[in-house]
């Protein structure tokens, strides 16, 4: 058992409420509940030592691990290899039948062999409350029960355990045909216990699982030149999606680094306006249009809590919108592999980032179905919205990269700010709504004049990062798809130009270059696949589709063993950054889809 796997290696199970990452042999390695955003159980990805894992797999020196998805769901398969047979674990978590917001999760783990004689070994060691809680251990009748004051583990299994500490391990021996399994289940202190678990059980939950899945994935639109991988990616934002509220989350962990040993560590367990905006557009694509609905009526809900305050928008919130993300560090744990500090909550919640009224606005009007939905009174909280806009788009702000080193002039910002108020006169003409359309239209038109004139760069022949410099950003590529600016202008062609020479190495691109534009934080990033795939999407839309196609092409061989991508790309082709991410996998949506359009365009189909 490696103490720290590579963070590509494992895929990502869940049941819309919460999520856990299993690695491919067999280690269950991150785990919090009952939220995303709740406390770890299982954080070995972020310390060995004190952050428990449960792992369940063979002890065969001579045995190969294999990884892949159940077809069309979100079963991962874990396969061992070995002289003496072929065994795997089937890991899942079942759905909660109401879609309330529960206390008790389920961590299922099938056991079967398929050839030979397989024998498995199962270690527990919980570590709740990021480690820092200490639990007591109770055995029974083949059951461990793991208490501490704020939350209950149960261990169920088909075979013996024995007590090893405060913790517990087993061992099961299975030939060709047979199958066992354990089951873990979280709940508030003193819940019931789980029902007693057998293998017909077992079985019965994941059929009724995979069911599930395959329903979901029926309802896709989708029919390009990637199903695979553009449905993998809808079936991961479905797993980051918080059912109780529609919430997506940014990425299942907290803490993985965009540099191993670097302070670049952040706790992305929550919900950006921007990011859960631009899944919008991705899902109504796809055709899932519950979970894009459940996103606006989320959006709004947080509009209008903060009317009448300073900002009508934080940055990102919990999941349940509750806004308080207090950041701290937790001095305990070395970070994977001794990348420190390891931060929860995020001091990036109370940033001014002017973009994400764009966002916003461009969610709210992604189709005609969605902003008719909107009462007298959800217009109402949009136009104040747009109304504080016009005095606040020409503040400086931290930008779309929450950079900590002050705030800028950022283009981007500006750019969004124009989308805010194109799409805000937009939906007052087609709903017929009340609104300062002159009003908007002068913010409109002053926002799109000021980033012609200081965004651009004579220098470097380029849209740039914000005016006091000539930095490029990847930020900016979102332009054209947004609608600021033809995809073909003579300006843009030439700002994709400058890109390719400064931003994109082998076809990845960075967002920036941070010893050019220091953002307050030391050491180096990788790049964002993120940026590489609205890369894909300008090119696409510029007409240059032999390189938009063989960038999309390449990038697929930086996806990990099932589909996943972290947030960056290292040097050495190494997945950095929390995982996985669901911007990178909805900007992987939005590329496939444009570049599928502009490829049947040119083939008359």
């Amino acid at each position: 058992m490696d103490r720290y796997p590579p963070i590509a290696d494992h895929g990502l199970v869940g049941d819309l409420q919460t999520a856990a990452l299993v690695s491919s042999q067999g280690v269950v390695d991150w785990f919090a509940a009952p939220r995303f955003d709740s406390p770890s159980v299982f954080a070995a990805l972020l310390d060995h030592d004190r952050g428990g894992y449960l792992r369940l797999a063979p002890e065969h020196p001579e045995s190969t691990c294999k990884q892949l998805y159940y077809p069309d769901t979100a079963v991962l398969v874990t396969r061992f290899l070995s002289p003496d047979g072929v065994g795997e674990v089937l890991d899942f978590m079942p759905l909660s039948e109401s879609g309330t917001a529960t206390d008790r999760h389920t961590l299922v783990r099938l056991v079967r062999v398929v050839r030979g004689t397989v024998e498995f070994t199962l270690e527990c060691r919980p570590r709740f409350d990021y480690g820092r809680a200490e639990h007591k251990l109770e055995l029974r009748d083949g059951e461990a029960v793991f208490r501490t004051d704020g939350i209950d583990g149960h261990l169920q299994c088909t075979f013996p355990l024995e007590r090893d500490g405060q913790d517990v391990r087993g061992r099961v021996t299975l030939s060709a045909g047979e199958s066992g399994g354990a089951v873990f289940t979280v709940c508030a202190p003193g819940g019931e216990a789980p029902e007693a678990v057998t293998v017909d059980g077992l079985t019965g939950h994941f059929t009724r699982v995979a069911q599930f899945w395959r329903d979901w994935l029926r309802q896709s639109r989708y029919r390009g030149r990637w199903p695979e991988l553009v449905h993998r990616s809808a079936i991961t934002l479905k797993l980051l999606t918080y059912a109780p509220t529609g919430a997506l989350v940014a990425a299942a962990t907290m803490g993985l680094p965009e540099q191993v040993g670097g302070e670049r560590n952040w706790d992305y367990r929550y919900t950006w306006i921007r990011d859960g905006a631009l899944s919008v557009r991705a899902m109504l694509d796809l055709g899932f249009a519950d979970e894009a609905i459940a996103f606006v009526h989320w959006l709004v809900d947080r509009l209008r809590e903060r009317e009448g305050k300073e900002e009508p928008l934080q940055t990102m919130y919990r999941i349940d919108g509750n806004p308080d993300l207090p950041e701290e560090t937790l001095d305990h744990f070395e970070g994977y592999r001794g990348s420190a500090p390891v931060r929860i909550g995020n001091g990036a919640a109370d940033q001014l980032q002017l973009d994400i009224y764009g966002e916003a606005l461009y969610a709210v009007a992604q189709s005609k179905e969605l902003a008719q939905q909107a009462t007298a009174e959800g217009w109402r909280t949009v136009a104040n919205v747009l109304d504080w806009l016009a005095d606040a788009w020409d503040r400086p702000d931290e930008g779309i990269w929450e950079t900590r080193g002050g705030r800028k002039d950022f283009t981007y910002s500006r750019v969004m700010s124009w989308v805010a108020f194109d799409h805000g006169l937009r939906l007052a003409e087609m709903s017929r709504r009340p609104a300062n359309v002159d009003r908007w239209r002068a913010a409109r038109d002053a926002v799109f004049d000021q980033v012609m004139e200081r965004g651009w760069s004579e220098t470097e022949r380029a849209f740039v990062q914000h005016y006091d410099d000539d930095v490029l950003d990847a930020s900016l590529l979102l332009m054209p798809s947004v609608g600021f600016i033809a995809p073909r202008d003579k300006t843009w062609l030439s700002t994709l130009d400058a890109m390719d020479r400064k931003l994109v190495s082998d076809s990845l691109v960075y967002r920036y270059d941070p010893a050019a534009s220091p953002d307050g934080l030391r050491g180096s990033e990788g790049t964002f696949s993120l940026c590489t795939f609205l890369y894909v999407d300008a090119l696409a839309r510029a007409g240059r589709l032999n390189q938009a196609r063989y960038t999309f092409e390449k990038m697929q061989t930086y996806a990990n063993h099932v589909g996943l991508f972290a947030e960056e790309i290292g040097p050495s082709g190494e997945q950095l950054g929390n995982f996985p991410q669901a911007f990178t996998h909805l900007s992987l949506i939005k590329a496939a889809i444009t570049l599928d359009k502009a490829l049947d365009a040119v083939n008359g189909r």
